[in-house]
Order: structure tokens, then C-alpha cells, then sequence
């Protein structure tokens, strides 16, 4: 089964984090993704520049509108993703749980499936 991984920041809280542990951070979630990589159970981690360089489009009279930065007022905004192939929700969450980006965000996990068929 696939399971899409997002990582959630509180925006406010996630500015208040020294430049020094967001790269040992980040140095800690390589290890783990390789790892994982490794195991063959990660599929894509990435993570997303912060919301203000986002683009949201939207279909307004018959056009394309596009909006610089997200598409609401936010307190959390996601900060990556990560696609895993486990067996079931439980090992999903159980590697997870080994992620380091947890002592600074929540990780929602949600099964994924194509729209194509089963799976």
C-alpha cells in the first residue's frame, strides 16, 4: 500500500528554530530517508519552500486566475512529503514515528491509491 506522509509546521513556531538546528536537522532526516531508501520503503521525500512562494490557481468565469502565495490565511502549512510503500497503516506508523522532523512537526499519513484501479 502507498501512504502520502505530509509534514505539518506551525508557522509561527517553525520561524522561532535557530538556522543551526534546522540543518542538523536536515543532516538527521537525510540518514533516516536513506535508510528508509534503503529498505525500500520510501518512494519520494521532499520538502516545499515556505507558502508565500507558492502559486494557487483557480477557475474564476471560464478563467485561469492565478494567486501568489497559499490560497488561505494559514497557522500550519505544509512543509514536505514523503511517499512510503508499506504493508498497512501500522508499519506506515511505525516508521514514521523514527522520522526526526517529529520533534518539530506532525506527520499526517494517509493511504493513497491510484485512480486508475485497485491498488
Amino acid at each position: 500500500m502507498k501512504f502520502l506522509c505530509q509534514v505539518w509546521f506551525d508557522t509561527e513556531k517553525s520561524k522561532l528554530v535557530p538556522q543551526e538546528e534546522w540543518e542538523a536537522l536536515t543532516q538527521e532526516c537525510i540518514v533516516s530517508d536513506d535508510l528508509w531508501r534503503e529498505r525500500g520503503f520510501l518512494q519520494v521525500a521532499l520538502a516545499l519552500r515556505e507558502p508565500a512562494s507558492a502559486v494557487t490557481l483557480h477557475i474564476r468565469k471560464g478563467t485561469t486566475v492565478a494567486t501568489d502565495g497559499p490560497f488561505a490565511e494559514i497557522k500550519e502549512h505544509l512543509g514536505g512529503f514523503v511517499l512510503l510503500d508499506a504493508r498497512d497503516m501500522d508499519e506506515a506508523k511505525s516508521i514514521v514515528s523514527t522520522f526526526p522532523i517529529l520533534k518539530y512537526a506532525s506527520v499526517e499519513i494517509r493511504p493513497a491509491y491510484s485512480i486508475k484501479g485497485a491498488e
